[in-house]
């Protein structure tokens, strides 16, 4: 959040915990379908220097897929859901392209509903702003980001030792390389000055060839569960939060 939401966030966000949230929200009806949000997440400050905060985080592979009115949606049925008015959308889109960036409800002399959202467009951000960052959210990103195609090798290059840098968790690790991998979408010749120059050479040095060897970069057989790379560990967590009328519900 520190990255897709930083103008929210603070700089104290360190000091805060994070909770996910069921993600299936409640049905008024047995016959309605529910609500499926992509990450939720209920951030408290233990020390009470703030209020806690609801995220309300999508993420949109295709701009002209985006509804305003569903995300407002999401956000008014969590807003009651939580008994709270302190709830901050955030759409994470990975393509640039037009869509719709506030909703206005009213008539001719009033406006009754005024809704935003923050977002964060992975295209229109720089790789290069990020190649050094010590944030693993923006490592693993910098794929998704704007570059040169001619620097494409070196964006792969810049993610797969920040994310050994910043990750120690070897399991994550293989995770997260899955992601970096499926979206450098690297080259058959780009692949192979990969294993022959940096995986035996540079990749012992840094710790990579362990892992990469087992993996080495190309496009992925599945498609990468996008949440948990976008979001980081905070999907990791086994503590779900849930209010007193979801336990009533399984």
């Amino acid at each position: 959040m520190a990255f897709f939401a930083q103008e929210e966030t603070g700089d104290d966000l360190n000091q805060a915990r994070i909770i996910p949230i069921r993600q299936e929200q409640l049905k008024d009806r047995l016959g309605d379908r529910f609500r499926e949000l992509d990450v939720p997440l209920l951030v408290e400050w233990p020390n009470g220097n703030r209020e806690a905060i609801v995220f309300v985080i999508e993420e949109e592979t295709q701009s002209y897929r985006f509804s305003i009115h569903r995300l407002a949606h999401y956000c008014l049925d969590l807003a009651e859901l939580m008994e709270t008015d302190r709830v901050i959308p955030v759409v994470i889109f990975l393509n640039a392209g037009t869509r719709q960036t506030s909703l206005h409800l009213g008539g001719d002399r009033h406006t009754y509903l005024d809704f935003r959202y923050l977002a964060c467009d992975l295209k229109r951000l720089s790789a290069h702003d990020y190649k050094d960052s010590d944030n693993i959210i923006a490592r693993l990103n910098l794929p998704n980001m704007h570059y040169p195609k001619q620097e494409r090798l070196q964006i792969y290059l810049a993610a797969q030792p920040g994310l050994l840098k910043i990750e120690p968790n070897p399991n994550k690790q293989r995770k997260y390389i899955d992601f970096i991998d499926f979206y450098a979408n690297l080259s058959e010749q780009e692949i192979n000055k990969f294993r022959t120059h940096y995986l035996n050479e540079e990749g012992e040095i840094m710790g990579l060839a362990q892992i990469l060897t087992r993996r080495a970069p190309g496009r992925s057989s599945r498609r990468a569960s996008r949440r948990m790379y976008f979001f980081g560990n905070a999907l990791d967590k086994t503590k779900i939060w849930h209010s007193p009328r979801t336990r009533h519900h399984p």
